[in-house]
This record gives C-alpha cells, structure tokens and sequence, in this order.
C-alpha cells in the first residue's frame, strides 16, 4: 500500500508516538507485507525468528519491537507491538468509510455494464466496460474489475483478510487495507468470496475462470486463463500461475506456488508448491501416477496379509 504523498520517518514515528532510529527525514512511501515489499516501505515484525528476513527484505523501514543495529540505507521504528502500530498505519492511510447507498457516487461504472437490483458498489470501485453483475453481489471499496466481467448473485469481493495474532485475551485482527483486481474476461460463479489484501492487491488475471463457491484467501494471484471448479479453499499469498485447472473442493495452503498449466484431481490437499505440466491427486498432494500407485500398493495389502497367516 502505497500513501498518497511521502512521509518523513519522523512523521510515521509520531502517528504512532514510537521512537525511531535513523534520518529525522529519512522518505517513507508506503506499508506492506514482507513478500510485496519494495524500498521505501514499512514492513512491521515482532518475532526474533524473522528479524533477519525483515532486516535484510526490500523494505527501507523496519517496524520492530527491539532495538537492533541498523542496516546500512535503511531506519527503524522502535515499539512495543509493532502488529498494534501497524493496524494504526492502516487505519490512518485508509480509514473506513461509510456507504450512504447501494452504487457509491465515487464509483466509476463503464459503457454497456449492467448492475442487476440489489448489488453494492462501494467507495472508489472501477468496473470497465460490458461487465454484468448480477443480484445481491457486494463489491467493498478500492476494488477495480476490468472489462467483459460476469459476476453471479452472492459474490462478495474485497472481504477481509483471516488473519489474526493469539493474544492472552483473545485473536487480535490485522486490518486489511489492500483491494481485489480482477482483469478482463474473468467469470466469477455465485457465492465466491475474494478476500482484499492485507496492504496488497489480491488478484485474478485475464481468462479465469471460477466456479461457485471458491474462496481465494487475501495477497493471493491467480494466473491468467486459469479454471477453478466448485467449492475450492485458497488461502493467502498463494500463487497460482497461468492456466492451472483445479477441481472441486481442492484445499490449498498458504504461500507457495502453483506452477503454469499444473492440474490438480478433485478432493486433494495442496500442502507445499507444485511444479508446473504435471498432474496432482491426494493429501497431501502428488505426482497422478504416483499417487494412484501407492493407492494400487495400500489394496494389496490384506492380500499380502491373507497369505503372510496362510504360510506361518
């Protein structure tokens, strides 16, 4: 997420009042999440596990709950709980807004698309030209859709990203304060849900096409010319690259990779990345053969047990 103007680290330190090691007037840009930052960003981390690998990511900006030695070219914001300061980033650059009616009047709506009764399109929405959104689907504010989009009845796009932290009194949320893009010629089946990115964009690229009922989790991309079948769970910072067909109620597990024109049967459990123009079946998720030889193998196995008594 990028903030409308630059910021000196002095100011970003005041609007949480934490202290701040570096140039009073060191540039700051924006906020993101470590796997989509670029330089001039904050990136917040509260863990000593990962204080290497925000140290050393793209980010000029380490929000972080211990004082380190600074990295050379970069500065630190020093908190007590940088997962709470982040939120109040959030909530500062992007601030909730009240919807006052069904289409916002900020909402930009191109030639020839058609908004069925009962749809909501919030703040700063851009839909292109000859979209049809059909009833009762809920568009949240910032999100873009391209051209030649079919949207069906139920649909929600731009929820929040499930992401917590465990406290003692309980989950604390991470505000989401990224959007969904959806290119052209992308169709959305009833009742999907796309959740917005937690600073980032989550985002369905040109040619995809999506069955009933898909959950896509928060930061994920989904490729281009892509088919997903029904009932699909997939969670955040997933990348699914171009022309991936998944089949019905397929799991898949946060931040790894799908690669290009991989296919994965109905029912499987996706737990590490895949390689792409290969075949995938099971839990967790395999090679096609593979996986229907150790199916054949497990059949044999009474058998082999029949004749393990016969012979003692």
């Amino acid at each position: 997420m990028k903030f409308p103007q630059a910021h000196t680290l002095q100011q970003i330190a005041t609007i949480i009042s934490s202290e701040f090691v570096g140039d009073p007037d060191f540039p700051v840009f924006g906020m993101n999440e470590i796997h989509v930052v670029s330089p001039g960003d904050i990136v917040f981390v509260d863990h000593p596990k990962y204080y290497d690998k925000a140290l050393q990511s793209a980010a000029t900006i380490i929000l972080i709950n211990k004082s380190v030695d600074c990295p050379e070219g970069k500065a630190l914001l020093i908190s007590d709980d940088p997962f709470r300061d982040f939120n109040k980033l959030t909530t500062y650059f992007k601030p909730f807004k009240k919807a006052s009616s069904l289409i916002s009047d900020t909402a930009k709506i191109g030639k020839n698309s058609i908004i069925q009764p009962g749809s909501f399109i919030g703040n700063n929405v851009v839909i292109g030209d000859n979209c049809r959104i059909h009833a009762n689907v809920n568009i949240y504010d910032n999100t873009i859709i391209g051209d030649n989009v079919t949207i069906h009845s139920g649909t929600i796009l731009g929820s929040d990203a499930f992401y917590y932290k465990k406290r003692p009194e309980g989950f604390d949320k991470l505000i989401s304060g990224g959007r969904v893009v959806i290119e052209d010629n992308v169709d959305l089946g009833a009742s999907c849900t796309i959740d917005k990115g937690v600073t980032g964009d989550t985002t369905i690229k040109e040619g995809t096409k999506i069955d009933n009922q898909v959950h896509v989790g928060h930061d994920t991309s989904i490729g281009k010319k892509c088919l997903i079948a029904s009932q699909v769970g997939i969670a955040g910072c997933v990348v699914i690259e171009d022309e991936v067909t998944i089949w019905g109620q397929v799991g898949i597990t946060s931040a790894i990779t799908i690669g290009t024109k991989a296919v994965i049967s109905a029912q499987s459990g996706v737990s590490k990345s895949l390689e792409a123009n290969k075949s995938y079946f099971g839990t967790p998720a395999d090679d096609f053969r593979k996986k229907y030889k150790e199916i054949a193998a497990i059949r044999q196995i009474p058998d082999l047990i029949d004749k393990l008594n016969k012979n003692e």
